[in-house]
């Protein structure tokens, strides 16, 4: 019980009190102690969580292939780039282990990232601009004031955006390229700062309620 409740608390109130202090201790005994020693077991941990995803994954898909669950077909694929994408970066080279040179430009780990990865990332990108635009198409729609300035800046900075803007000529010298920037650079940036801040104050606040025990979900409950 110690192990699976106390423990992890202990160690996140160690961590984090360690981060925290490392802000308020002089330069050189933060970057000579403080900071290597973080950044050491920063790698230790990282690496420890990538293999325990990778286990998590294949047994997902192992279990998704046993069972016979919808679209189980598509965990073959899967199992089965991930074994050749292994074997190519350890065991299918002139050096057999050595992972730093099995990936240099000519090997076959890279032709698979150039030729098959680079492609399937293209694509991915392109359908994801398709459904960005189906939203926007879906958002824009002038049913309150709100929709319709959004409809309204939109407009105006995607014209603005491609050289058909700079032909459109406006009041004073200026063109529409000239007022999509002026959306981008002062309401747009505003509402980004404020996000930010929004952001921010919210993972101070998670950090504490981790530091301190309060937020414990990630042990895998709620309490």
């Amino acid at each position: 019980m110690f192990f699976r409740k106390q423990l992890p608390i202990i160690l996140a109130f160690l961590t984090g009190m360690l981060l925290w202090l490392q802000s308020y201790v002089p330069a050189k005994i933060a970057n000579d102690a403080l900071t290597s020693f973080t950044q050491s077991w920063a790698v230790i941990l990282t690496a420890a969580a990538l293999l325990l995803g990778i286990l998590s994954a294949v047994q997902h898909h192992m279990t998704k292939i046993k069972l016979r669950r919808k679209g189980y077909a598509y965990s073959y694929i899967t199992l089965g780039a991930f074994a050749l994408t292994f074997i190519a970066a350890f065991f299918w080279t002139p050096f057999p282990g050595f992972a730093e040179k099995n990936i240099t430009d000519g090997s076959f780990f890279m032709w698979i990232f150039e030729n098959i990865f680079t492609p399937l990332a293209a694509t991915m990108f392109s359908l994801l601009a398709f459904f960005i635009a189906s939203a926007a198409f879906r958002a824009f729609r002038a049913r309150s004031f709100e929709a319709t300035a959004l409809l309204i800046a939109g407009c105006i900075v995607m014209l603005g955006r491609v050289p058909i803007g700079e032909m459109v000529p406006l009041p004073g010298g200026h063109d529409l390229s000239d007022v999509a920037s002026w959306i981008m650079n002062v309401p747009n940036s505003a509402a980004q700062r404020a996000i930010m801040f929004g952001v921010i104050l919210s993972q101070v606040a998670i950090s504490i309620r981790i530091i301190f025990g309060i937020e414990r979900t990630y042990m895998g409950g709620s309490d």
